[in-house]
């Protein structure tokens, strides 16, 4: 194993302002995914009295820190976005390590959309405002926004970091405290971050759990100590959070997974067309991501010759070790996620009529076979009803569809439980954006193939979730509450 794959060691647990192991004293040990074997770290498994005692500390820190005015936590917030600017290159790596994501394609713009979080987010906390209501001159009636409580937050590991910047953003900036939980399969950088936010923060404000979750997400999850819930990763999971906030009878934000459709219509032949294509898949991502466009829809005039530049460009990707410069896509996150891509794969070989036409199962000698490497795999004959075509494979396996009628493909795109994003790509703006208007999606980009940007209002129709984050708006619905105040002027 080469040196610049060693394990960065033990990162510990973050409650009430102290670095904490588990309260038995148990470990999780953090694949290294560029190299089967290896461990990146290890991290506590929490134990239900650590979740306890987080949501303790978040309690008590509550108190105070909802008190200090918006545009002083906007100021800490942005300061930390500050040093996070600093220290890019050493989170990059850590992210790179621990989910096989390449440093150059990926982990270093994702920790530096960390810093811009921050300092968006610090930039606008001074926002929560309310409104006044004019319902007669002898009432002063108003509005105005105040936190909930204690958030708790879940993400997942594919982008770990930089959604963990989002919960620690919307959640403080708001004046919420925070008990944030790290997924087993990604807590490294996580930790990083929170040891970075930890040198600006009063202890509780902002608390870091780990482990498994069966285990420490659920016990965060089912705690009656909460007052809010927000959750990103699988939409099987989701359910089962929104279960539990119902329960409670708290609001939640849920971010889900995704089944998006890319378009293309005939007056897109073109290279530049093929390359968001293949940027909206996020291949270079390993397609692990909730708004991979893993369905592209591809009209008939074009099939074959938009297919010849699109697999050209696919050619062009290099996959290899994450923490190369020189690598373009990186390893899938671990062992279980690995076979189940490759058991996807599996299935749309075996379906008659299916035509793979790059990629495929992994090969079982050379530097690729080291790791949890796979190449980006593309099948043709496929219909919309197939399974590679309706579920979320999470790895980079996408499926072309042929259409000739727009209504057809819009009935097509639409024909999913998930609503999270789509693309559409076409040099007639007015049919492009009728079409973004139909398609049943949240987050839509019309000519681009691109990702989300601070500001957006980002989140999912249907069965990807329920409630928006990333903007102003997102922050202010799903973050806090109104109150309506009024004033008898005349007693």
């Amino acid at each position: 194993m080469s040196a610049k794959h060693e394990s960065i060691g033990q990162e510990r647990m973050f409650i009430d302002g102290n670095w904490v192991e588990s309260s038995d004293n148990r470990w999780i040990q953090v694949d290294d995914p560029g190299v089967k074997g290896a461990i990146a770290g290890e991290v506590p498994q929490a134990t239900k009295e650590d979740v306890d005692a987080a949501v303790k500390a978040a309690t008590g820190a509550f108190k105070e820190w909802k008190k200090i005015q918006p545009r002083e936590r906007g100021r800490i917030i942005s300061k930390i976005g500050d040093e996070l600017s600093n220290q890019i290159k050493a989170l990059s790596r850590v992210v790179a390590l621990e989910t096989g994501n390449a440093l150059r394609t990926n982990s270093t713009g994702e920790v530096t959309q960390v810093a811009d979080l921050f300092r968006f987010y610090g930039g606008i906390a001074s926002e929560i405002k309310g409104e006044t209501i004019p319902i007669g001159e002898n009432l002063l009636s108003y509005t105005r926004r105040e936190p909930l409580g204690v958030v708790g937050g879940i993400v997942p590991w594919n982008a770990p970091a930089l959604l963990a910047a989002l919960k620690i953003t919307l959640s403080l900036a708001t004046g919420n405290t925070l008990v944030l939980k790290a997924s087993s399969e990604a807590p490294l950088a996580v930790a990083r971050l929170v040891r970075i936010c930890s040198e600006h923060l009063p202890p509780g404000v902002l608390n870091l759990v780990s482990g498994k979750g069966s285990e420490c997400g659920a016990y965060l999850a089912e705690h009656p100590g909460l007052n809010k819930l927000t959750f990103t990763g699988s939409s099987e999971v989701g359910k089962k959070i929104f279960h539990a906030a119902a329960e409670k009878i708290i609001p939640v934000s849920l971010e889900l997974g995704g089944k998006s459709p890319q378009i293309v219509f005939p007056d897109a032949d073109d290279d530049h067309t093929a390359a968001q294509v293949v940027s909206g898949m996020r291949f270079v991502r390993q397609g692990q991501s909730c708004t991979a466009g893993s369905r592209l829809f591809l009209h008939k005039s074009i099939y074959n010759s938009f297919l010849d530049k699109f697999i050209n460009k696919l050619k062009q990707i290099r996959v290899g070790d994450p923490l190369d410069e020189e690598t373009d896509a990186g390893a899938i996150i671990n062992e279980m996620q690995f076979n189940k891509v490759c058991e996807y794969i599996s299935d749309g070989i075996q379906q008659p009529g299916a035509d793979l036409v790059t990629g495929g199962l992994p090969p079982q000698a050379g530097p690729l076979s080291e790791g949890y490497y796979l190449e980006p795999t593309v099948f043709l004959g496929v219909s919309n009803d197939w399974r590679i075509a309706r579920e979320e494979v999470f790895g980079p396996v996408l499926v072309v569809i042929p259409w000739e009628d727009e209504q057809e493909v819009i009935q097509m795109a639409n024909d999913s439980h998930y609503g999270l994003a789509a693309f559409i790509y076409t040099h007639n703006i007015s049919k492009g954006l009728k079409m973004a208007h139909e398609i049943q999606s949240g987050f839509v980009w019309v000519n681009q193939g691109g990702g989300i940007l601070c500001g957006h209002s980002y989140g999912g129709f249907k069965g990807s979730g329920v409630g928006r984050e990333y903007s102003l708006e997102g922050m202010l619905e799903s973050f806090t509450q109104r109150k309506a105040v009024t004033i008898n002027l005349d007693y």
